[in-house]
């Protein structure tokens, strides 16, 4: 599983059809993806890492307080173009993609553990929809983060 992660000031997703619209304030853009032999043990523990993940600053401007400890929300978007392999020719490859139904669960799995185990208020697109997603970026802070490979069936 792969996510980029945006700090953000704001963040939105609306999707035309079906009408959907959700939007934050403060917290964290989430743009995720699930790769082929990605597990529900790796799902839990993207969403423990988002929970905890440092990249608010402290009362001296470092980067050292979790979306608990600012009290913000997480907009998750569903991306499987973020597992697309472009390293030959000029049209990726999604080979490494998990089947839909599978990253659909995982993806779910990801946000009901925000939402139920962290506590987290967390909004969310909709599975393998078109959207259109708003966001105003802070800092700019963007970061990547894998699940281990001890939480993949990935040879």
């Amino acid at each position: 599983m792969i996510a980029v992660v945006q700090r953000v000031s704001s963040a939105s997703v609306t999707i035309e059809t079906p009408p959907h619209q959700h939007s934050i304030g403060g917290g964290l853009l989430v743009l995720l993806g699930v790769e082929r032999g990605d597990t529900s043990a790796g799902a839990d523990w993207m969403a423990a890492k988002l929970a905890r993940l440092r990249i608010f600053p402290d009362a001296d401007g470092r980067m050292n307080r979790s979306t608990l400890d600012v009290e913000g929300s997480i907009l998750l978007i569903s991306q499987f173009t973020l597992v697309g392999d472009a390293s030959q020719g000029h049209r990726p490859s999604f080979m490494n993609a998990a089947e839909p139904h599978v990253a659909e669960e995982l993806y779910d799995r990801v946000a009901q553990r925000l939402c139920t185990n962290e506590k987290i208020p967390v909004g969310t697109g909709i599975f393998g929809a078109q959207m259109q997603v708003e966001l105003v970026n802070d800092g700019p802070v963007t970061i990547l983060v894998n699940t281990p490979a001890s939480l993949s069936t990935r040879a």
